[in-house]
């Protein structure tokens, strides 16, 4: 029974990171799943709703990245080769309730320049394979839970984790990250709702990408000490802690 269990949380847990994934993308492309606000909700108590969703799918995706709440959360009895699955539901539910209960304001706050929505289309198509090829740089598995959970599944020991510097991490830290950027950033319209998003996430990753920095220097040691000496966080930053360290 726990085996059949385990079967179903993992198969569940990738349809349900497939299911996310479509409607990522049509909520960031600017095509929300809620075309109206709720009934009685004005312009600016949507701003704040929107502001509040948007921080809530932050909140959850970095508290389990947190090296004590992992080991309180395996304490409690989740199998370590299902940790991965768990954080990759709660991800997932929690930009789910974003996408789904998200207000739209029609207000434009600025738009590109019209000749350039193309250039801007194929931008944010571009961040897409930027966002997945830098995930497979790394093992979408892992970011997924499906390594650990295929491991399980065989009956084999969960293999250690390891940091390959190869592809797009020659050159910044944080290629996953800056791809992400891009899916918020590139849109040929900019309402007042999606500077809420582009405001929160920016902020979101800016942090996230610092704190990434710290936990890959306490699990590897000198050895990414040495690449963030070479590789700066992001290009062009001069100094502060996504520049290269000394």
């Amino acid at each position: 029974m726990r085996r059949t269990v385990g079967i179903v949380i993992g198969v569940g847990t990738h349809l349900l990171f497939a299911v996310t994934v479509w409607h990522l993308f049509w909520f960031l492309k600017g095509v929300p799943l809620n075309a109206a606000r709720w009934s009685g909700v004005g312009t600016g108590s949507a701003l704040v709703i929107d502001a509040l969703l948007a921080t809530s799918f932050a909140l959850p995706h970095s508290l389990l990245l947190v090296p004590a709440v992992r080991r309180k959360i395996l304490a409690a009895g989740v199998p370590v080769p299902f940790y991965g699955c768990l954080f990759c539901i709660a991800t997932c539910v929690s930009l789910l309730v974003t996408i789904l209960a998200w207000q739209p304001v029609d207000t434009v706050a600025w738009r590109w320049p019209a000749p350039l929505d193309a250039v801007v289309a194929w931008a944010f198509i571009a961040s897409w394979v930027g966002l997945f090829f830098s995930l497979h740089l790394t093992g979408l598995g892992w970011q997924t839970g499906w390594t650990p959970w295929w491991h399980w599944f065989r009956r084999l020991p969960v293999p250690r984790r390891a940091f390959v510097e190869r592809g797009a991490y020659r050159f910044l830290r944080h290629p996953v990250y800056l791809a992400f950027l891009g899916l918020v950033w590139f849109a040929p319209v900019v309402t007042f709702d999606r500077v809420v998003l582009i405001a929160c996430w920016t902020v979101y990753i800016s942090i996230g990408s610092v704190l990434k920095d710290r936990r890959l220097a306490r699990y590897l040691g000198e050895d990414y000490r040495a690449y963030q000496a070479r590789v700066p966080g992001y290009p062009g930053i001069p100094f502060g802690p996504l520049a290269r360290l000394p």
